[in-house]
């Protein structure tokens, strides 16, 4: 980006011009700034301030010897801290920053329209990293500056405030949106984003398919939407708003991952359902959460055998699906061989206090797997277990040193550590992750699950009962059952802790955003068919829907022109006001030949008015100044001009 080969500069831009397109390239550093390091956010806005200062002293280049270390540095720096310039972080980052230092050799009009334009293209590169209303309607409005960038690299052009140079840009948007719907609507439906940028290490992906303690720290922070549900009736209880995503089956000694699981489901024996629609956020996994216990597979998916519904495919863009789910059930009430075998393994070689203490309880209760359930239930509540989020870390034998040393942590330890005391004490248990609760938004009747409502709980076989779902979080924090996550994370909170008037805006802003997810993002092939048969296309194939683009680029294109040329001159006052002051002279008989000049004309319509000789002197003697001797005539002196003119009245002379 930085030139290096000498050519011949053009003419320096004006002190507005350059403040434009310092603005126009701050707000691509804000736009982007969320996914920035912040090291990198902040150099490049020193960097930014430090060129716009010294321009305002002294225009001219920076020095051949400080931009090259510069585009060095910045290399070195992006594929330190990425590991190399590919990917859409890194690609983002690098993309940004030479952004900024190719200001530092943009001091005339070629090179600063290269810098807008490039401006223009990073700030659409913003859009990779989030598609969301607010980073959308940002993107269109910081097009604001760079319009008024371009506009101030005109020649010509007329002094205004700054204001007035962003104006017309916001005018330019408003009148580019009828087109942009109409190619929202008719522009074919991909299955990936055209740009085909990989995604990034950094992405969003909610769940994982693996689990050991600790992991899910990040997750249980995040206030991200993982999903809205709708339900065809009243809300489930909280103690049944558990949504099932993976169950896991394997355990190594250090951490939980999922079974090889046949492809038909298990019995299930349903006494009380519920139908409800999920509005799933893109997340990058192969599985859709479903209310616990799913009783069917949308379409796109599979139900296993521990009934998780696996994708047949990463979930990349916002999807929905209607679902049926038992809340009173017994699933798989006899169990096979294989199943009871994989759901008491257990490494050997670690966690031997916990076998002893399965062991002792298996001795205990005999073959009450119920009571030795309760019994570990009744440990973690009575056993001086705390919730925490930062809890102290764990050695090679993980499940002993919660158990038996630290005592603290939060879903994950405590699934973790009830599902092997199970198997130790030889009842077949598994750990299912998924999400708990959610946020009720009144405004749009559903329920907002966010990141943070991951949780992760235990089942285990009963005879005679099926695979019972056991939560011994709740035995340490039932408020993160009955209130939620951030109950649970934030002791006394009541509901999210949120304020009254607080929580009515979010939930606004929620249901604009989930009309946003639905409508804008989720915008797919079927909601493109869907909308275009009530016109009686039925058949929209790629073929159709461009033609039907490419006539309305062209009626817009003619629409456009017409206006245009229908506008001609309105936008030079000058040319007005001298087309004003011809038509009030012509009144009067003084007419302009068509090859007259004003000069000529105004001096033939002084002599034949000799009583406003003075005032018609005065009027050409200002408009040649204005047209003639200036870039950029003062706007001041042209509205004078104009009332000037407009205040001029022709007396005919009677002879």
């Amino acid at each position: 980006m930085i030139g290096f080969l000498r050519r011949k500069p053009g003419p320096p831009i004006d002190a507005r011009a350059f403040d434009l397109l310092c603005l126009t390239i701050g707000v691509v550093i804000a736009l982007h700034a969320a996914y920035l390091p912040a090291w990198l956010t902040a150099s490049l806005v020193v960097v930014l301030g430090v060129r716009w200062w010294q321009r305002r002293r002294k225009p001219g280049n920076a020095p051949v010897y400080l931009k090259l270390p510069l585009v060095g540095l910045l290399a070195v720096a992006v594929i330190f801290y990425y590991g190399n310039i590919f990917g859409r972080e890194p690609g983002s980052a690098l993309a940004v920053g030479l952004l900024v230092l190719k200001l530092l050799e943009t001091d005339s009009a070629r090179d600063a329209r290269v810098c807008v334009a490039f401006a223009c293209f990073t700030l659409m590169a913003a859009l990779l990293a989030g598609q969301g209303m607010v980073a959308t309607t940002g993107v269109a409005l910081g097009l604001l500056p760079a319009m008024a960038a371009l506009r101030a690299l005109q020649p010509g052009r007329m002094a205004s405030s700054f204001l007035g140079d962003l104006r017309p840009g916001l005018g330019l948007l408003a009148a580019a949106i009828p087109l942009a719907l109409v190619a929202f609507v008719l522009v074919p439906r991909l299955d990936s984003p055209i740009w085909g940028a990989p995604p990034g290490a950094q992405a969003r992906t909610g769940l994982s398919d693996r689990l050991a303690p600790g992991d899910m720290v990040d997750l249980l922070t995040d206030d991200h939407p993982a999903m809205r549900v709708a339900f065809d009736g009243p809300l489930p209880d909280p103690a049944q708003r558990y949504f099932r995503a993976y169950v896991m089956g394997h355990f190594d000694g250090r951490g939980w991952a999922q079974l090889t699981t046949g492809r038909t489901a298990s019995p299930l024996e349903v006494s009380k359902s519920i139908r409800y629609r999920v509005s799933l956020e893109a997340n990058n996994q192969r599985v859709w959460p479903a209310l616990d216990v799913p009783m069917e597979a949308p379409a796109g998916t599979r139900m296993a055998s521990d009934h998780a519904l696996v994708a047949d495919r990463p979930v990349t863009d916002a999807l929905s699906y209607a679902m049926q789910s038992a809340l009173q059930y017994r699933l798989q009430p006899d169990l096979d061989d294989l199943t009871r075998r994989q759901t008491l393994q257990l490494p050997a070689g670690f966690n031997p206090r916990t076998l002893a203490l399965g062991a002792q309880w298996r001795a205990q209760y005999g073959n009450d797997d119920a009571a030795i359930a309760r019994a570990a239930m009744t440990l973690f509540h009575d056993g001086g277990f705390s919730y925490t989020l930062a809890p102290a870390p764990l050695g090679r034998h993980s499940v002993d040193d919660f158990l038996f040393n630290t005592h603290e942590g939060f879903c994950e330890h405590y699934a973790s550590a009830f599902t092997v005391l199970m198997r130790s004490a030889g009842v077949p248990a598994r750990v299912v992750t998924g999400y708990l609760g959610g946020y009720w938004n009144k405004l749009g009747e559903y329920l907002l699950v966010r990141q943070s409502d991951a949780h992760a709980w235990a089942e285990v076989w009963l005879t005679g009962k099926g695979w019972v779902r056991f939560d011994p979080t709740g035995a340490v924090r039932p408020e993160r059952i009955s209130l939620g996550a951030a109950a649970a994370s934030a002791a006394g909170g009541q509901d999210g802790g949120g304020i009254g008037w607080l929580n009515a805006m979010l939930d606004r802003f929620d249901v604009v955003n989930r009309w946003w997810s639905e409508g804008v993002i989720g915008f797919d092939a079927l909601r493109q068919r869907g909308m275009l048969t009530p016109f009686g296309i039925r058949d929209a194939d790629t073929t159709l829907l461009g033609t039907l683009l490419a006539i309305s680029c062209v009626l817009f294109a003619g629409i456009g022109l017409a206006w245009a040329m229908w506008q001609r001159g309105a936008g030079d006052p000058l040319r007005n006001a001298m087309q004003s002051l011809e038509h009030k002279l012509a009144g009067v008989g003084i007419e302009r030949r068509p090859s007259e000049g004003p000069q000529h004309y105004l001096l033939r319509a002084a002599r034949a008015l000799p009583h406003q000789r003075d005032a018609l002197e005065r009027l050409m003697k200002d408009y040649l100044d204005l047209r003639y001797a200036h870039d950029s005539p003062p706007a001041e002196s042209v509205r004078r001009l104009c009332r000037a003119v407009r205040d001029f009245r022709p007396r005919r002379v009677v002879k």
